[in-house]
């Protein structure tokens, strides 16, 4: 079982999860073939602001345990609101020198916006 997790924009949720299927099928082949077991991939994509497909529900009853959408579709977005917080404080961030103000614009790289992921 490989499980794949992402949170792309709202648009793209049905488009990623065809993309992580396709794009790890030949390592599933692979397990496979080396290790003679059964293997499948199972993308848990939810949207940005928690849009999830269709078929998530029956990806998520393929994972032993118990899974609640409502805390994937939550962490997705508390993830989305702390990125934009974070971007969003380092772009803008305002110096005063006395009646002039400076707006700075900083960049902000992946280790930032991935420090959300749990």
């Amino acid at each position: 079982m490989s499980i794949n997790a992402a949170i792309p924009g709202n648009r793209n949720v049905t488009k990623r999860e065809a993309e992580k299927v396709l794009k790890h099928k030949d390592l599933i082949i692979e397990i496979q073939r080396m290790w003679n077991v059964k293997a499948t991939v199972i993308p848990v994509i939810t949207g940005a602001t928690g849009t999830i497909s269709k078929s998530l529900k029956q990806y998520l009853s393929n994972i032993p345990g118990k899974h609640e959408i409502k805390e994937l579709q939550k962490t997705a977005i508390l993830c989305t609101a702390h990125m934009l917080r974070k971007v969003l404080m380092l772009k803008y961030k305002t110096y005063f020198a006395g009646e002039i103000t400076l707006r700075v614009a900083q960049t902000v790289n992946t280790e930032q916006l991935q420090q959300c992921i749990p």
